[in-house]
């Protein structure tokens, strides 16, 4: 009992602290949170609502169409030589044109398959057969076709058929 004597009668118990700033903040951030929500929901923030969207495109006619034509490209069949095994490549493609030009380009074809077909022949199997090569190949392509028919006749070169048999 002498240790409970000798303790300091000095300190106080401490009082429990408020939960009510939590509660309050608690609260706030509900709030807020909701009302961000509803901001973005309906559009106030970060533009119109999905609902709001379909009618406006109702409204709204459809954008012309650009002034293009699209000129086809005879198939081209390519023996790959004799490192391939006799393999071939079949190659189709469709020309994306100004109006003003398909005739024009039309009127070159002859010239455009032998660009195709000279180029064809000299590309490796192995980059064919690569996944990320026809992008790189289409490009190169079209290079060579926009320099056959003159610079701005040609917009696009579209490949509709590759087949490697």
């Amino acid at each position: 009992m002498a240790e409970a004597a000798d303790a300091p009668q000095d300190a106080e118990p401490t009082p429990k602290k408020s939960k009510k700033p939590l509660l309050i903040g608690l609260v706030l951030a509900l709030l807020l949170g909701g009302g961000g929500f509803y901001a973005t929901f309906s559009g106030l923030l970060f533009g119109p609502a999905p609902e709001a969207d379909s009618h406006a495109a109702e409204d709204k006619a459809a954008d012309p169409l650009p002034d293009i034509a699209f000129v086809a490209v005879d198939p081209v069949v390519v023996t790959l030589g004799a490192d391939a095994g006799s393999r071939h490549l079949k190659f189709t493609a469709q020309l994306e044109v100004a109006k003003a030009y398909a005739d024009e380009v039309t009127l070159l074809m002859p010239r455009i398959l032998d660009v195709l077909n000279s180029y064809l022949r000299a590309i490796e199997v192995a980059e064919i057969e690569d996944p990320a090569a026809m992008a790189r190949l289409r490009a190169q392509m079209l290079r060579r076709v926009q320099i056959v028919t003159g610079e701005g006749r040609v917009r696009d070169l579209l490949v509709t058929e590759f087949v490697l048999d």
